[in-house]
């Protein structure tokens, strides 16, 4: 019994999510990477991309993926919440808290892990800028469902 060439192989999607899930960072990103040539890069594959980037440290390529899935689909909730995670990694409290915002409002208030993420940006942006400077926080990104995450602080 050999491979049937006819069968329908598994979408580059649910395997790179499942990657994801199991710490697999490097192989969920070239998962992504065959899915886009499946389905494109649409706000789904596109805030993937962006997701698995973030947790292999690459700020600036996670950043770019998830404003172009943004830009993509303005009302895709895992790329908003990921991309105000990613600003809030490069200390940008102000925008990581408009993007925190919107996809508090597509998401219509029902994920806590936004709701959190939302106060803790307002409580960031608002922050005396003259204030004395407190120990560099630490933050730590915790995945919640599929493609969404959780920015957890130890202020």
């Amino acid at each position: 019994m050999g491979i049937d060439p006819n069968e329908q192989g598994v979408d580059g999607l649910i395997v790179g999510h499942r990657l994801m899930e199991a710490g697999e960072y490097e192989l969920a990103l070239r998962s992504y990477m065959r899915a886009a040539a499946v389905h494109g890069l649409n706000a789904d594959v596109l805030s993937a991309m962006g997701s698995a980037n973030l947790h292999l440290g690459r700020l600036n390529q996670a950043e770019d993926l998830l404003r172009k899935a943004s830009d993509e689909d303005p009302n895709f909730v895992p790329a908003l919440n990921n991309l105000g995670v990613v600003l809030m990694e490069r200390n940008k409290f102000g925008e990581a808290r408009l993007y925190f915002q919107r996809a508090f409002a597509a998401d219509s208030g029902q994920t806590d892990a936004i709701r959190e993420n939302l106060k803790l940006a307002i409580a960031k942006s608002e922050a005396p800028v003259y204030a004395e400077p407190e120990e560099t926080p630490r933050f730590t990104l915790v995945r919640r469902g599929n493609s969404t995450y959780e920015l957890l602080s130890t202020l």
